[in-house]
Formats: structure tokens, sequence, C-alpha cells
């Protein structure tokens, strides 16, 4: 009779904890992009103001023009979009692939 050693079988169980853990962190960045998102459209000026007001926006809204601020809380809004977009394909991805 030959008696062998225990038997260790890891590597398909740490290929699945890695998705896992890519799932996890994307989920995670779709959900603080989200956020960012909803924060960054509320405070771009609007024709009625909105909460842009709140922080000082409604002062230079007759100047005329976009300042630097706003272009640069456009540029912002935008990579969050994209960061988002992406996201939400790669996460759609992984988890078709999974299932």
């Amino acid at each position: 009779m030959r008696v062998s050693g225990p038997k260790v079988v890891n590597s398909p169980r740490r290929g699945r904890d890695t998705g896992e853990r890519v799932i996890l962190g994307l989920s995670i960045l779709v959900m603080l992009c989200s956020l960012l998102l909803v924060l960054m459209v509320l405070l771009h000026k609007g024709k009625g103001g909105g909460l842009s007001d709140l922080f000082g926006g409604g002062v230079t809204s007759s100047l005329g023009g976009s300042s630097v601020v706003e272009r640069n809380l456009d540029r912002i809004t935008v990579v969050t979009a994209l960061v988002w977009i992406i996201a939400i394909v790669v996460l759609g991805l992984l988890i078709n692939r999974g299932a």
C-alpha cells in the first residue's frame, strides 16, 4: 500500500479569489464614481441656479462665459463619467464570463 501526502489543489480557488476581488473592487469603484457624478452634476451651474448657488455659483453668473473653475469642473465630470462607463463595461463582462 502506498500512502501519499495531502494533495494541494489551490490553483483554481486562487484564480476565483482574484476574480472575486476584481469584481468587488470594480463594484466599489462604480459606487464611488456614481456618488461623485451626482455631486459633480449638482455643482454645475444651471439655468435656475440649483445647488451651485449654494457654493457661490450665482455670484459670477452675470459675467458671461465660463470660468476656470467651471471648465475644470466640466473636465473632472467627464473623466469621472468615462471611468464610470469603463468600470461598468468591465464589470459586466467579468460577471457574464463567470456566470
